[in-house]
C-alpha cells in the first residue's frame, strides 16, 4: 500500500499565486524522484474548532490561508530514497524564497491502513 508524506502550512492570502508557482517547481521535484501523485489543497472551508483546529495548528493570521498538501509514494522505501534525493537536490536551494513560513509547517510520513479507488 502506498506511503503519505502530509503537510499543512498557512499561507498569506496575498501569495497564492507565488506559492502555486512555488508548489509546481517543487512538486515536480518530488514526480522526479518517485511520487505518484502531489495534491495541493487550498483552505475553503477551515472551521475554527473548539479545543484544536487546521488555523492553530500552523498559527495561521487572519491574513493567511492554511494549505493541506500531500506527497502519494508507491512504498516508504521509494519515499526515503525519493526524499533523500529531493532534500539534497541542488534546486532546493531556491526554496530559501518560499512564499510561507517554513517553521509553522507542520508534517508527517503515514503508512496508509485503507485506501479505496478514486
Amino acid at each position: 500500500m502506498s506511503y503519505i508524506d502530509g503537510f499543512v502550512i498557512a499561507v498569506p492570502h496575498a501569495n497564492r499565486e507565488r506559492f502555486i508557482e512555488h508548489a509546481r517547481t517543487f512538486d515536480a521535484i518530488f514526480m522526479e524522484y518517485g511520487a505518484t501523485r502531489v495534491v495541493e489543497c487550498w483552505g475553503d472551508d477551515v472551521p475554527d474548532g473548539k479545543l484544536t483546529d487546521f488555523r492553530r495548528a500552523v498559527q495561521a493570521q487572519q491574513d493567511e490561508a492554511v494549505v493541506f498538501s500531500w506527497v502519494e509514494w508507491p512504498d516508504k522505501a521509494t519515499r526515503d530514497a525519493g526524499m533523500a534525493k529531493f532534500m539534497k537536490d541542488p534546486r532546493m536551494e531556491a526554496a530559501a524564497d518560499c512564499p510561507f513560513d517554513g517553521k509553522r509547517m507542520i508534517f508527517g510520513g503515514f503508512k496508509a491502513v485503507v485506501s479505496l479507488p478514486a
